[in-house]
């Protein structure tokens, strides 16, 4: 019951707060990793073993801190309902999923260009409606799963440790996870890690989607078309996903001057506008789905 009662309570939080617009601890996390990026990885020299071993400085003492505070009564559960609240970004996914859409409804392509492009890091000064839509939709889903679903999934599964190490994973992954000259060896640690986490998960989340959507077309997209995408989480996600929405995402994307041949994935018209708001929507309605099995499994064992 107290493990029910902090994830309520901290996803109460973050609904009502969002992200801390000062002083959130990630940001200084950040700092540190750039820092001892600089350490371990100067000019793009670090090896696999360099970056382990960075991983480890970065991730694990917050990780052991937590812990032992999460052995307190009070204070423990404290800890445990503000580690899910910093790592969650339920509200914030809404706060730049829903201006892209508005943007798109009152035709000011440029503006929700430059709204998107703050949720995505392909260029996007050249897409289209539909392309603004498709990379709107798609950010919803990846990231719904990476910022809030997989937070809950871990939190539940290992309390405020579980949580605080997914979440500073996640951001090493964000930071040092890309296939390039620069992070290729010293990043393969936090990529790799980060996908050990996200298996379970994600996999829970397409199966999420599917069942609040079209979920026929949703598990056989995911079965057909996830195998094909480079990331073996964000490809079961995203093609459960669109195919829960009975859109057609993916295909081809420019990223850092380079064009990729993404695979197709779901089914259906091109994305629109509304769109980006159903994607939000699949992810407002798993959390509530999540909570409310959580609640009736804390209510038997009661």
């Amino acid at each position: 019951m107290s493990l029910l009662l902090a994830t309520l309570a901290g996803v109460g939080l973050d609904t009502a707060l969002g992200e801390p617009k000062r002083g959130h601890p990630l940001v200084a996390f950040g700092r540190l990793a750039e820092r001892l990026e600089q350490r371990f990885n100067g000019g793009g020299r670090g090896w696999r073993s360099h970056g382990i071993t960075a991983w480890c400085l970065a991730v694990l003492p917050p990780t052991l801190l937590v812990g032992w505070l999460s052995h307190f009564s009070a204070l423990g559960w404290l800890a445990e309902v503000l580690a899910l609240y910093l790592a969650l970004g339920l509200k914030s996914l809404g706060e730049h999923a829903l201006p892209v859409a508005q943007a798109l409804r009152l035709g000011d392509l440029s503006l929700a260009r430059r709204r998107v492009g703050h949720m995505v890091s392909r260029n996007t000064a050249a897409l289209d409606a539909s392309g603004v839509a498709r990379a709107g939709s798609e950010s919803v889903l990846e990231n719904g799963s990476d910022a809030v679903f997989a937070a809950l999934f871990w939190f539940l599964v290992g309390g405020a440790p579980g949580v605080v190490l997914y979440r500073l994973s996640n951001t090493l992954d964000a930071m040092w996870g890309y296939r390039n000259a620069r992070f290729e060896r010293f990043g393969w640690a936090a990529a790799r890690i980060d996908d050990g986490l996200n298996y379970v998960p994600a996999r829970l989340v397409a199966l999420t989607y599917a069942l609040l959507g079209r979920t026929g077309l949703a598990l056989r997209c995911w079965w057909q078309q996830a195998p094909h995408w480079d990331s073996p989480n964000a490809g079961p996600v995203m093609a459960a996903g669109a195919g829960a929405l009975g859109i057609a995402l993916g295909g081809p994307a420019e990223y850092h001057g380079e064009v990729h041949a993404r695979p197709l994935l779901g089914e259906g018209p091109p994305p629109r506008a509304r769109d980006i708001e159903r994607a939000l929507n699949l992810v407002y309605g798993g959390v509530l789905l999540w909570l409310a099995l959580l609640l009736a499994w804390g209510l038997w064992g009661a």
